[in-house]
């Protein structure tokens, strides 16, 4: 079972920071009350004010299935207006179904995307100028236990471990993780170029003069990943991706992207082929790489199809089309932001023609 107090004081204290005066949004399904229940009496108790948003999946298929073209199109200017103005987000994974959009048509969820791509851009601005604290986590439900191959006890112990909930004091794990993870983000920003390779994979990245930022939790609930924004013209090379790639509920399977100056130029797939060519005309930001980052959390060792604990999965690898993080120094700019993930147990990877990454791991010869 997950210990949702201990959860909720990790988010808030921890993670979100949450001080008096504060204007924390919480948004959550409701099978996510038990979790909910205690983060908002953790933010009171702070002298904070907790703003809940219900979400339900069945509701944005209705949306999504219903809505005539001007309302696909529609920003509402009260969603503008919190995106600019909560000084903390918790955003609380908790499906009761997980592939709600599955049988909508794949223009109508582009119609959308663009539609809300100024609050992504909102959001981007803000995390980069520090004026947003922000976490993503999750809380077990069956629906996701079920597309993760798990049961709800195994999904449940798989979740807290990951969290490092199992543990008498969550905090100091990951402030060790976060010492562990800055040395090698602390490596790689000196790194100019790096090449990733195995026999269906050759990727030049540039990386000069780019931030890498160590994600030890506080974004992220699981952390466990250093993540940069590469240069938006120069990726070069082919790449294959290990895991399905999921986007809103629509599973891509086998993709392989060529990459010339930047941008994608061939991409296919095993499964979902029209679906990854329909989201890269979303706009031309999405054809660009927005993050390059590398998965560290080695409590986290198998395929979920969540990406929250997905890319952060000891030994892997994962690139995101569309827009990158500002704080990064990345520049690319889209309505999408969408993390693939490699498996990297049998690649290498080269920092300025050198050797630094083989079986999964960093060599500690070059930390």
């Amino acid at each position: 079972m997950i210990d949702v107090r201990k959860h909720a004081e990790l988010l808030v204290r921890y993670c979100g920071e949450v001080r008096k005066g504060d204007e924390v949004q919480i948004r959550a399904s409701l099978e996510a009350m038990p979790l909910v229940k205690e983060i908002y009496r953790s933010v009171v108790n702070l002298g904070a004010y907790p703003r809940l948003v219900v979400e339900d999946e069945e509701l944005t298929e209705i949306f999504y299935r219903h809505a005539p073209r001007e309302l696909l199109e529609y920003l509402s200017p009260i969603d503008k207006f919190l995106a600019e103005n909560v000084t903390v987000s918790f955003a609380i994974i908790s499906s009761t179904h997980v592939k709600p959009l599955v049988s909508i048509d794949p223009e109508r969820v582009k119609v959308r995307s663009n539609a809300l791509r100024p609050l992504t851009e909102i959001f981007m601005r803000r995390d980069g100028e520090g004026s947003l604290r922000w976490t993503v986590t999750l809380y077990p439900t069956r629906a996701l236990a079920q597309e993760a191959g798990m049961s709800i006890i195994e999904y449940q112990e798989f979740v807290a471990r990951a969290l490092k909930l199992h543990l008498e004091d969550p905090v100091a794990a990951w402030q060790e993780q976060a010492k562990s993870q800055e040395r090698i983000a602390s490596f790689l920003s000196r790194v100019s170029e790096l090449r990733v390779k195995d026999e269906d994979t050759d990727l030049l990245l540039r990386v000069d003069g780019r931030i890498w930022i160590n994600d030890e939790g506080k974004r992220n609930m699981p952390g466990g990943e250093v993540f940069t924004g590469p240069h938006e013209d120069a990726t070069e090379g082919h790449v294959t991706f290990t895991y399905p790639a999921v986007w809103r509920g629509y599973e891509v399977e086998g993709v392989r992207l060529r990459f010339s100056r930047g941008a994608v130029v061939e991409a296919s797939a095993a499964k979902g082929e029209e679906f990854l060519k329909r989201m890269l005309e979303v706009d031309e930001g999405a054809r660009r790489l927005g993050e390059a980052a590398f998965g560290l959390n080695y409590d986290i060792q198998r395929h979920t199809k969540q990406i929250l604990f997905d890319e952060k999965i000891g030994g892997t690898m994962h690139l995101a089309l569309g827009a990158a993080y500002p704080k990064t120094g990345g520049r690319n700019v889209s309505a999408i932001h969408w993390d693939m993930i490699k498996d990297m147990r049998r690649a290498k990877v080269f920092a300025d023609g050198e050797l630094v990454y083989e079986n999964g791991k960093f060599l500690l010869e070059v930390l």
